[in-house]
């Protein structure tokens, strides 16, 4: 392994700014690695290799070097946010090809931050979707390539579970940030609601949609939410026991959980009861109704999205889920749903101070042509394998994909960690723990895969 290539983002930066390495060193041997596995993996839609060498000289040459907080450290961003001189293809062939002026807010905090954007990663189309494919590529889960990456942040995850990078950017309206990582064995967390500048699409799926982190420790992730965040969320808020709440269950009615996911929740709900905490096996009491919520947002979301572009230029599965959105936009507009939700789930969380669920209720999908699938074929897929992560965008409440155990196929498992609004550092806490006491491996060995 190179030098830099798997090492953590703290580590880079504080290299970087001691100027024991420089940035171009740090950013060619990312570059190279990206050069070497990409065409396996599929992350990226865009590489900046010469444009990144020379940002990477701009960080080293600035006068405030020493006080970088990620100085030098290549980072991958999702093809929905603005890098000034790229274009943003969000996925599809409908979208202009026009470079973007200026950098999306989070993506100018992490430059000026000292970080070096090597290349845009790849979405399904509109980023609608938990599997990664389209007109640009597909991502694949570096654990396992014959799986998707997962979405719509796959291409992001499979940058940084594959070590091209060692963080990334993305973001999540129905999960797009926690399925990923919790496919490919990656630290990510949702924000609550207006903790980090959204601007995501036209709307951000109607207050829904948050930018976030994906990074393979929970050290890395809590440094890239210090930087992109309005205020200071991360700082531990102490070392008390919590209230944590354990759920197998699904989410939506007729969704079962497999055992591998189900165990994944039950070790990290021992784990955590050996480290003190108040552990109990309590369901959420979701509505009935919640599947009808959240097919109306999704798809109301996506309608907003594709209406001002041609919708001949959209694969078939967009256009339906669009064609459907379209019925919903007045009832999704009003958020009387969203807040009874709130309402329904607001005394669960005033008994437990958090809620650990199983991540996913099954492993990805074969890694294939999803684009070219029907529609119902693409959301079936997508339910059965993702229902755990809706809940927490409808209400507006931060909410954690962490990695433990691994599956049959030696994949990652995961776990998902909710907390009530403004206990992002809360939920770190216990992620942090849960990485202290049942360690994950960080990078997939595709070198070794390979040979």
């Amino acid at each position: 392994m190179a030098a830099w290539v798997g090492r953590t983002a703290v580590e880079i930066a504080a290299a970087v700014r001691e100027k024991r390495v420089t940035p171009r060193e740090v950013v060619a041997e990312h570059l190279a690695r990206i050069e070497r596995l990409d065409g396996r993996v599929g992350a990226f839609r865009a590489v900046r290799a010469e444009a990144a060498l020379a940002e990477a000289d701009e960080v080293a040459a600035r006068p405030d070097l020493g006080e970088l907080a990620l100085a030098g450290v290549p980072v991958a961003v999702k093809d929905n946010l603005g890098v000034r001189g790229e274009t943003m293809r969000v996925g599809s062939a409908a979208t202009p090809d026009a470079p973007s002026a200026a950098d999306h807010v989070t993506v100018a905090r992490l430059r000026a931050a000292g970080a070096v954007v090597v290349g845009l990663t790849n979405v399904p189309e509109l980023c609608v979707f938990g599997t990664t494919e389209g007109v640009h590529g597909t991502a694949r889960n570096p654990w396992d390539v014959s799986r998707t990456a997962g979405g719509s942040s796959g291409g992001s995850a499979a940058a940084v579970a594959a070590g091209m990078t060692p963080i990334a950017l993305g973001n999540d309206g129905m999960g797009s940030l926690r399925i990923p990582a919790a496919n490919c064995g990656l630290v990510t967390l949702k924000p609550g609601h207006g903790v980090v500048p959204a601007g995501i699409g036209d709307g951000d799926w109607f207050g829904m949609s948050e930018n976030g982190p994906l990074a393979t420790t929970v050290a890395d992730a809590r440094l890239m939410l210090s930087v992109l965040a309005d205020a200071d969320v991360t700082a531990a808020d102490g070392a008390g026991a919590l209230r944590i709440a354990v759920s197998v269950r699904s989410p939506l009615a007729g969704v079962t959980v497999s055992a591998p996911y189900a165990g994944a929740a039950r070790d990290a709900a021992g784990v955590l009861m050996k480290a003190g905490h108040l552990v109990r096996r309590a369901d959420p009491p979701y509505p009935l109704s919640l599947g009808v919520t959240s097919l109306a947002h999704w798809t109301a979301g996506t309608a907003v999205d594709a209406a001002t572009l041609d919708a001949r230029l959209l694969t078939r599965r967009t256009r339906v889920h669009a064609a459907l959105g379209r019925r919903f936009l007045n009832g999704v507009r009003a958020g009387s749903a969203r807040e009874e939700l709130r309402r329904r789930l607001e005394p669960f969380f005033a008994e437990y101070d958090v809620l650990l669920t199983p991540a996913l209720a099954r492993r990805s999908p074969k890694a294939g042509p999803w684009h070219e699938r029907g529609w119902l074929r693409n959301v079936l897929a997508n339910t059965n394998y993702s229902p755990m992560t809706p809940p927490w965008n409808l209400t507006g409440w931060p909410a954690m994909a962490v990695p433990s155990g691994t599956l049959p196929s030696g994949a990652p498992a995961a776990v998902q960690l909710v907390g009530r609004p403004g206990s992002e550092a809360e939920l770190l806490r216990v992620a942090e723990q849960l990485e202290n006491l049942r360690p994950w491996r960080r990078t997939a060995s595709l070198d070794r895969s390979a040979r």
